[in-house]
């Protein structure tokens, strides 16, 4: 697949608007037929530019109140204590995502937990403890806006 065209691109902006559209919904917005529509879908994925759907789950309706982001710098860097680090990292079911950055961390993680308490436990007990961990920085989500994303 060459570069989005238009058609493709409004398939896109229905898709991240609402993932749980089917190619006939998504079809019938745009005026394209099912079969078209579905095929167009196929080779957004084919060409990576979709990737599989995932469900996201809304943390604070099963009791993980709190969500921290954290900034961490790594002691040492090289690419066996990035490596170590993201392994190690990827066994805790409290982070929920792990973004390598470029900046004042080399790391920003998204931990959820059930209370503040909680929180300090995870901290202290599993992510200070990780491979090559220097300094943290925490900050507390107060409140989140949903917004439709870069496509609008």
């Amino acid at each position: 697949m060459s570069d989005p065209d238009a058609t493709d691109w409004q398939i896109l902006r229905e898709l991240q608007r609402d993932g749980t559209l089917t190619a006939s919904e998504i079809g019938r917005r745009i005026g394209l037929s099912q079969p078209a529509t579905w095929r167009r879908i196929v080779d957004l994925r084919k060409a990576g530019i979709l990737h599989p759907q995932r469900l996201r789950i809304d943390p604070e309706k099963i009791g993980f109140g709190v969500t921290v982001f954290l900034g961490v710098k790594l002691a040492t860097k090289g690419r066996v204590s990035l490596e170590d680090f993201e392994r190690a990292v990827a066994a805790i079911p409290e982070v929920q995502t792990v973004e390598h950055v470029l900046g004042l961390y080399d790391y920003r993680l998204r931990v959820v937990a059930r209370d503040l308490p909680d929180f300090e436990r995870v901290l202290r007990r599993r992510i200070m403890t990780l491979p090559g961990v220097g300094n943290v920085e925490a900050n507390v989500l107060l409140s989140e806006e949903r917004r439709p994303g870069p496509l609008g």
